[in-house]
């Protein structure tokens, strides 16, 4: 799910296999041929059980016969409450797969992500699932590159992807340019945007350009603000001062969406279409705002994430992160390329570029040329208590 997601926050339909399936099945699930991080529920504040494997002694003990896999992610600090979620989650997938073919053992980046990498390589891990956030990512790559050792993490940072680097995280850019597209194809030509000061924010403007004009249609004004009451009120006052507009993008979480909805309206623009990032996703309770109804917003699937939300409560006691799906697909991923990977050699990276992609919880991805994940998203309609899908995820990429 740019910084500012990670700083603690991305026509046809996708044939969705049963969550029993997915449990029982394991592999069937994963096959090729096809920075405010939200919760749903309430997360944990610390974490409270371990998590897969820890390492034993001093070191690792020998495994002939299964691969051994390294998971970075933060189990103590600010945000190890989403680390806890995410390795939970990879234990669920370890455990519906039977984890016949991989061993994970997880470290804790919050004491340090380049040594945590430097102690997976030495106990011999051939891939590592994580980090979490760029600066993680930024420190771990160097020293998995030096071991020939790929990264598959959670991040979105764009900037980061690349070398080694694999982006399992939600794109701001793909999910932006997903629901314009969308509004394109409904009869918008015209376009404005309204994004946060920052990085999330500059990055959403220049996916919004790129996205309007590959639709073939026009960007007639952009303001951004500061979140403070003043700076939304001033940047809504300038945009009223623009040509009219069809749609309006709103490059932030729900809740500024709520109070940005209102001053548009009596700006000018009561017509406009409102479209919202992959940030809405997860904030169910947009629905119970009159405000919001019938705006648009792209994001993947929830229909196999609810069901391993279930999963998650009952083995856990608790709500997951909702980027725990990131954990689960990961290990689906790693495992769907052990069937063709040797114990010993090095992970065969050239089938993580499989243009057919591979599916998971969230649905179908696959990994562009710099290694970004691309994935197939729904666009989404805020009605009255509930979110509607309006145009679901395609059924094959390139479809």
């Amino acid at each position: 799910m740019a910084e500012a997601v990670e700083k603690l926050h991305p026509a046809g339909k996708w044939k969705v296999l049963p969550y029993k399936r997915v449990a029982a099945l394991g592999l069937a699930l994963l096959i090729a041929g096809c920075q405010t991080v939200v919760p749903k529920g309430k997360p944990p504040v610390r974490p409270t059980e371990p998590v897969v494997e820890t390492p034993v002694g001093p070191g690792l003990p020998e495994d002939q016969l299964r691969h051994r896999v390294a998971l970075l992610v933060p189990m103590t600090g600010a945000n190890a409450g989403v680390g806890q979620s995410i390795a939970n989650a990879a234990n669920l997938a370890v455990l519906d797969t039977g984890g016949k073919q991989i061993r994970i053992t997880t470290y804790d980046t919050a004491l340090g992500a380049g040594a945590a990498a430097q102690k997976a390589v030495a106990e011999g891990n051939k891939v590592i699932l994580g980090p979490l956030l760029s600066d993680d990512v930024t420190a771990v790559a160097p020293v998995a590159r030096k071991a020939s050792v790929p990264l598959i993490s959670f991040s979105n940072d764009a900037s980061v992807a690349g070398s080694g680097t694999y982006l399992l995280g939600y794109s701001p850019a793909q999910s932006i340019e997903r629901v314009v597209d969308y509004a394109r194809s409904r009869g918008a030509t015209s376009f404005a945007g309204l994004m946060p000061t920052g990085v999330y924010g500059q990055r959403a403007s220049t996916a919004m350009l790129r996205a309007v004009e590959g639709a073939g249609g026009r960007v007639v004004g952009m303001q951004s603000y500061d979140r403070s009451q003043r700076s939304i009120q001033e940047a809504v006052r300038k945009l009223s001062e623009t040509s009219a507009y069809d749609a309006l993008m709103i490059a932030d979480g729900g809740g500024v969406a709520v109070q940005i909805v209102p001053l548009v309206r009596k700006g000018g623009a009561p017509g406009a279409r409102i479209l919202g990032t992959e940030l809405w996703n997860t904030e169910t309770s947009l629905a119970n705002n009159p405000a919001l109804r019938g705006a648009w917003f792209a994001s993947v699937s929830d229909g196999l994430y609810t069901q391993l939300s279930t999963k998650y409560r009952t083995r856990y006691g608790k709500a997951p992160y909702r980027l725990s799906s990131l954990g689960y697909d990961a290990v689906l991923l790693v495992t769907r390329v052990a069937r063709d990977w040797k114990v010993g050699t090095n992970f065969p990276v050239k089938m993580l570029n499989d243009p057919s992609g591979f599916a998971g919880i969230d649905g179908a991805f696959r990994f562009s040329k710099d290694g970004i994940a691309e994935r197939a998203l729904e666009v989404q309609q805020i009605d009255a208590g509930k979110f509607s899908i309006v145009s679901p995820a395609p059924k094959a990429f390139g479809k």
